[in-house]
This record gives C-alpha cells, sequence and structure tokens, in this order.
C-alpha cells in the first residue's frame, strides 16, 4: 500500500462543498475539471457533495453527470454573455433568469439525477418565512431535485420576484444563511472562488491576514476579493471567465499534489 492509499484507509469519510458564488462558478467548474482528470481515487471515496447556490449546480453535476462538465462550461459562458448583453444585467426588466436557468439545468441532468443524489448531495436553500437554513438531501423526482437547485439559486430582486415553491413553502437561495455547507460527519473539503481560510481557493498574496466569515465562509478582506463579489453578480468577458476556469482547475491540482491524492 503505497503512501496516498493509505491516506485514503484512514480517510474513511471525506465530503465535498461547494461554496456560493453567482458566476464564479466557473472556478468550481475547473475544479471539477481538474477532480476528473487527475483526481479519479480521491472522487471514489467522496461520500457527499454540498454546495448553495451556484455550488450546489456544480456538486450536482459532479456526482450526477461528471461527463457533461464541459457542457457546463459552454452554458455558462453563454448565460454570462447573456447577461451582459442585456442593458441592467439579470434584473432588466422582462429577463427572465430562473427560466434560462431551468433551460441549462433540464438540458444537463439526466434522468435519473434525483436517484444518483439521494443522500448524497446536500442543497442549501433558505426559508422565506422563517429565515432559517436547510440542507435538503432527499428528492423524491428530478422536478424535485430540480425545484431544490433552483430555489438555493434565487436571489431575490436579482433572479426575480417570486421565490421558488417546493413543498408548499417558499424559498430562496442558500447562500443567504449557509453558503458554504460543512457536513457534521467526516471531513468536508471546503472549495470557492473566493480568496479565504478553505481547503481550495485562490490564494491572494501580500495582504493583511485579515478575514470575515460571510455566511459560513472565511474570506480574506482583500481588493481582489471585492472584485470577485462584483463578478459574481455582473459576469465579466469570457475571456476573464475562462481564466477563472484555469485558476480552478490549478488550485485543485495544487491541492491534489498536497493531500498525495494527484493521477
Amino acid at each position: 500500500m503505497d503512501v496516498s492509499q493509505a491516506k485514503i484507509a484512514k480517510m474513511k469519510h471525506i465530503n465535498l462543498s461547494f461554496s456560493a458564488c453567482g458566476f464564479l462558478g466557473i472556478y468550481h467548474l475547473g475544479v471539477a475539471s481538474a477532480l476528473c482528470k487527475h483526481g479519479k481515487r480521491f472522487l471514489k471515496v467522496v461520500k457527499a457533495f454540498a454546495g448553495a447556490s451556484a455550488g450546489s449546480l456544480v456538486a450536482t453535476v459532479l456526482l450526477t453527470a461528471p461527463e457533461k462538465i464541459e457542457e457546463c462550461n459552454e452554458f455558462t459562458y453563454k448565460f454570462a454573455a447573456e447577461i451582459r448583453k442585456q442593458y441592467v444585467g439579470a434584473i432588466t426588466p422582462g429577463y427572465d433568469f430562473m427560466a434560462r436557468l431551468r433551460e441549462g439545468i433540464e438540458t444537463i441532468l439526466p434522468s435519473n439525477a434525483h436517484e444518483t443524489a439521494e443522500n448524497r448531495l446536500h442543497v442549501s436553500i433558505t426559508n422565506t418565512k422563517s429565515r432559517e437554513n436547510y440542507l435538503i438531501s432527499h428528492f423524491s423526482s428530478r422536478e424535485d431535485l430540480i425545484k431544490v437547485l433552483l430555489a438555493s439559486s434565487f436571489i431575490p430582486l436579482y433572479a426575480g420576484l417570486k421565490a421558488v415553491e417546493y413543498k408548499g413553502e417558499k424559498w430562496v437561495d442558500g447562500g443567504l444563511t449557509n453558503g458554504l455547507p460543512v457536513l457534521p460527519m467526516g471531513r468536508t473539503v471546503t472549495i470557492s472562488p473566493f480568496s479565504g481560510r478553505l481547503d481550495i481557493c485562490p490564494e491572494d498574496k501580500g495582504h493583511l491576514d485579515l478575514y470575515i466569515n460571510i455566511s459560513n465562509q472565511d474570506i480574506m478582506l482583500s481588493v481582489a476579493n471585492l472584485v470577485r463579489i462584483n463578478q459574481a453578480l455582473f459576469p465579466p468577458s469570457q475571456r476573464r471567465l475562462k481564466t477563472l476556469h484555469q485558476n480552478g482547475f490549478h488550485d485543485a491540482t495544487k491541492f491534489l499534489l498536497k493531500e498525495n491524492w494527484f493521477e
């Protein structure tokens, strides 16, 4: 048994959690690509996948349809280009952000996605009435799963005025109450396009070591992070999005090397 196998044997329970991040979800897709290419053994030992907002979408694809990651990249670039063309982005009157997102999810998710996701996928959503966070891991149908993913991605006003209905209640973005779910069992490997105290994330050099906790994400107080927050809602150019994708790939590769999981 080599070092990496011994490490895997010791790490009986690993989870992957992808943070809320809007259009910076392209970074998550870069991470997912690297894990599929250089971390196949690592993915085999991952017990559960979790996420909020855009992070929940990438977690779902990585678990239920990893072969569709390239298709997700293309959808993200097109979706971002569409938003950039709107007069005031996603909030432009007449533009239906949620309908466009649903279209993408419908195209990408396989018919049995809810079965694969059952008890292995944990999606963060926020109840509009109680303002409490819920992690949903039971999906009775594919439509059920789609509704939960749409709820997790619904930023009030930005994505529309009507919250997502699911099980007779109204729900909005999980990123508002728990933007980076950490599961109670085992080790949760945390992934975020914001620089901070996380397992896989960009490293902002030469800054004061000041952190702020935003919805369960410990992120660094840096100019670069302020720029990223803006880019999450107002997508940058395709060239910049492709760079973010490469950064995600690079940071995930670095993580696999550091933990002796790289193949």
